[in-house]
């Protein structure tokens, strides 16, 4: 595949106040260090110079955050009343993501719902890094919630592999990578949380891709899905063999989710009601009472770490 470079840049949904880029993977977002000959700040520069607010520490106001290693949509704000406005939906709790990912061993469940509280993990060695509950040196764990959806069953250069879609129903950093680990089945190409030995070391990136990302603001609902990199035709490696969900139906499920009206109290994508749709699914809650002070708190401390996190 084409390693990143600064004209490579792919834009998957682009209007007045947004742009959606499908980042490349091993690329940081931005840097303030002079080693980084390559990072999406510069590729957005160098495409759209125009765009670049001077205002702000990079020029461009990024909505979120990808890990250096994991690829797919990241929402860039143009202006600063947009960027207000997606913030707000992130604070609500509207924003659906969806991920793409390989991940070690056949998982034998057709979904998983995974539930290990995350907290930093303060062993020597391990700085930067997050463990789940119970793990030595777990510091402060917090409620994380991801659910998954095992796509199809194969091969990668010869060891058995699960192609899966992941919801993540909380922001915690590295939620997604910590979790399939704590299952057994880290992603392939994953160093920090992956397999042993070196066996990490041989895929040519991380099997991880943000493929879904949908931001309903009040202007427009910023909506952007990403080509699947994870295709045999992409990757020789790669050998599916048991096909046992259709990408293409869950990608019309989650497009035809209602976004949640913010002041009825309905829940939003981070709640266990918003799960992917499947049989044997509780009917939804019934609608929650206004959010408290303490609630409201406790939100805008879920932002600050899905925002401002910084990648590893």
């Amino acid at each position: 595949m084409e390693p990143g470079s600064v004209e490579n840049l792919s834009i998957v949904y682009r209007s007045r106040d947004f742009l959606v880029v499908n980042k490349h993977w091993d690329l940081r977002i931005d840097s303030k260090t002079w080693q980084e000959t390559l990072t999406l700040q510069k590729q957005l520069r160098h495409r759209f110079p125009e765009l670049a607010d001077p205002g702000t520490c990079y020029g461009f106001r990024f909505c979120h955050q990808l890990d250096f290693s994991t690829s797919g949509a990241l929402c860039v704000a143009l202006n600063k009343a947009a960027a207000g406005s997606a913030y707000r939906c992130f604070k609500e709790r509207r924003v659906t993501k969806a991920y793409l990912a390989l991940l070690r061993g056949h998982i034998q469940e057709s979904r998983v719902t995974i539930s290990h509280a995350i907290g930093r993990n303060s062993t020597e060695g391990r700085a930067h890094t997050m463990c789940i509950e119970g793990t030595q040196g777990c510091e402060n764990p917090k409620p994380s919630l991801t659910e998954l959806v095992v796509l199809e069953h194969g091969l990668y250069a010869g060891d058995p592999v699960s192609k899966v879609l992941l919801k993540p129903l909380t922001g915690r950093t590295h939620q997604l990578r910590v979790h399939c680990s704590a299952l057994g089945h880290p992603v392939v190409g994953d160093l920090t949380y992956g397999e042993p030995l070196g066996r990490e070391d041989r895929p040519f990136r991380m099997m991880l891709h943000a493929f879904y990302l949908r931001i309903p603001t009040d202007g427009e609902c910023v909506e952007a899905c990403t080509p699947d990199p994870f295709l045999p035709s992409l990757d020789a490696c790669w050998s599916p063999h048991t096909l046992l969900q259709p990408l293409d139906q869950l990608v019309q499920a989650l497009r035809a989710t209602p976004d949640p009206d913010p002041e009825d109290g309905a829940p939003g994508p981070g709640s266990p009601s918003a799960l992917l749709p499947g049989p044997g699914r509780p009917p939804p809650p019934p609608t929650k009472p206004p959010e408290t002070e303490t609630q409201r708190a406790s939100c805008l401390q879920w932002l600050s770490e899905w925002t401002l996190e910084p990648d590893s």
